[in-house]
């Protein structure tokens, strides 16, 4: 069963049907089950992918357009794979936090997170360039839309503009890059244009390509990632959306890294010798990029605006970690890209709770909410110690593992990184005691509603598998090892380490 496929059809057949659904409660019912079955699916991947295989697996091919050799060609590794079910987990949550908060129109709310979910996951898994630009592109128009109409905001249609005229400008170079890649492989195979282009991930990795090429290929793949992951000073988009797009959006823009995946998939082995000469300006980059948006999460007195500069300043992190080009650093990195999904995107809807009780997430409009609001507390406490990465969740390995690559790659780095999780913590810690102990002091407050059942149930799923995999961190470690080994193995030129000899490394 060509199961990728299924994965990525499901949820465009579901908003299909959510379309021509005329009764809305049917039409919520309908986006709920489809997101429940492709979350199920996704884990039948997960349960039934061979993590000693470094190889992509499930792999679909198609014909798509011939006269350019441009193919339908899927397939997932062990970098790739498990961010199938995080996709899907977060798209159920955001279905299930706005089942009565998408107002109005809300069949075509939910219709639009089905579609960026098809386009999110066929990021995740596309194996041919421009298939994998087209998925890319795809996944602005529900954005645009998810802000735009059901933003909390004044602001919301300007956000809306913003995050997408950033998108555009990302795609620009990304297509370059795209184009050039092609066009070498024809070259370097005495091939005629157009008839010898090829756009497959694998054939591209096999293709070689020259220093100067490597260099303007990779910067271009950097510019239009570092976009959307977001790294400084490429980042203004992502707090404007936090202050003004609807809760569960933000929570998928901060819970799903789609650029920081694409520097990982594409960017580093497509130019590996480019990748190693201009890593300390990756580096540089992830330094400046976690200090700065560590201090100014400092500052902040908005809990979204604070949620959305952690979130970038953790982006910083994990390019540190990417760009210590180590075992250690990429593990990490590939983690806290998994732990975004769990703790940054749970955080933004404890945000979206406390917006819809008081109107207002500024910390003058609250102070002794663990008083009142017990359980959301606990939820918050849990989430947020994670994000500072404290033993027994699912941020301490992770951010063991980057600050361990950091230091082996080069002691500043290490240093840097160390120092932004101390910010990390003071950030957090500082806006938690204002917000959350002490006593009320508005009336708004004390007449506040705890969590209801149906977003504690929401919350408990997450939260257990921060904990689960913050005492077993092997249960992800051990699905990317052997991927990672290649990976490092291409990019350092270290062909003794693939096929059979990987086994005995």
């Amino acid at each position: 069963m060509k199961i990728l496929s299924l994965i990525i059809a499901l949820p465009l057949a579901g908003a299909l049907a959510i379309g021509i659904t005329r009764n809305v409660n049917l039409a919520k019912k309908l986006a709920l089950v489809i997101a429940a079955i492709e979350l199920l699916a996704t884990l039948i991947v997960v349960q039934q992918f061979n993590a000693s295989d470094s190889t992509f697996q499930f792999v679909e091919k198609q014909t798509w357009i011939p006269s350019l050799n441009i193919e339908y060609l899927v397939g997932v590794d062990g970098i790739s794979v498990l961010f199938l079910p995080m996709t899907a987990l977060l798209i159920l949550i955001a279905i299930i936090a706005s089942w009565h908060g998408a107002q109005p129109l809300s069949r075509l709310h939910f219709a639009l997170l089905l579609v960026l979910e098809a386009a999110t996951i066929g990021v995740f898994s596309a194996l041919d360039l421009i298939l994998f630009f087209l998925f890319w592109e795809l996944t602005l128009p529900p954005i645009f839309f998810l802000i735009g109409l059901w933003g909390i905001g004044p602001k919301r249609r300007s956000a809306a503009s913003k995050y997408t005229l950033f998108m555009l400008f990302g795609g620009v170079p990304l297509l370059l890059a795209i184009i050039i890649l092609a066009i070498n492989h024809a070259t370097q195979t005495n091939g005629t244009l157009p008839h010898d282009l090829t756009f497959s991930f694998q054939t591209l990795l096999d293709t070689p390509l020259s220093d100067n090429l490597q260099s303007i290929v990779f910067l271009l793949l950097l510019m239009g990632f570092a976009v959307k992951a977001p790294l400084v000073p490429f980042h203004t988009w992502l707090p404007t959306v936090a202050m003004e797009g609807p809760t569960q959006m933000t929570a998928l823009l901060t819970g799903l890294k789609l650029g920081v995946y694409g520097i990982l998939r594409f960017a580093m082995p497509l130019a590996p010798s480019a990748a190693i000469e201009y890593s300390w300006i990756l580096g540089i980059f992830g330094a400046i990029t976690l200090i700065y948006g560590g201090l100014i999460a400092l500052q902040q007195t908005n809990l979204r605006r604070l949620l959305a500069y952690a979130s970038v300043s953790h982006v910083g992190l994990v390019i540190i970690g990417i760009a210590s080009l180590n075992m250690p650093g990429i593990q990490g990195a590939i983690f806290q890209l998994f732990n975004f999904t769990l703790i940054a995107s749970s955080l933004m809807l404890l945000a979206g709770f406390i917006q819809q009780r008081l109107g207002s997430t500024e910390i003058l409009h609250m102070g002794g909410l663990a008083g009142v609001m017990p359980r959301l507390t606990c939820f918050y406490f849990l989430f947020a110690l994670a994000g500072m990465g404290i033993p027994g969740t699912s941020g301490f390995p992770a951010e063991l593992l980057l600050i361990l690559g950091a230091l082996l790659a080069h002691p500043s780095l290490g240093i840097t990184a160390l120092a932004g999780a101390v910010l990390s913590a003071a950030y957090m810690l500082s806006f938690t005691r204002y917000a959350f102990l002490g006593p009320v002091i508005q009336n708004n407050v004390r007449q506040s509603q705890d969590l209801r059942t149906r977003e504690l149930a929401l919350l408990c799923v997450p939260a257990l598998l921060i904990i689960s995999f913050g005492f077993f961190p092997n249960s992800v470690l051990n699905i990317n090892q052997k991927t990672v080994e290649v990976w490092l193995a291409r990019l350092l030129d270290q062909p003794a380490l693939e096929g059979d000899d990987l086994a005995s490394n």
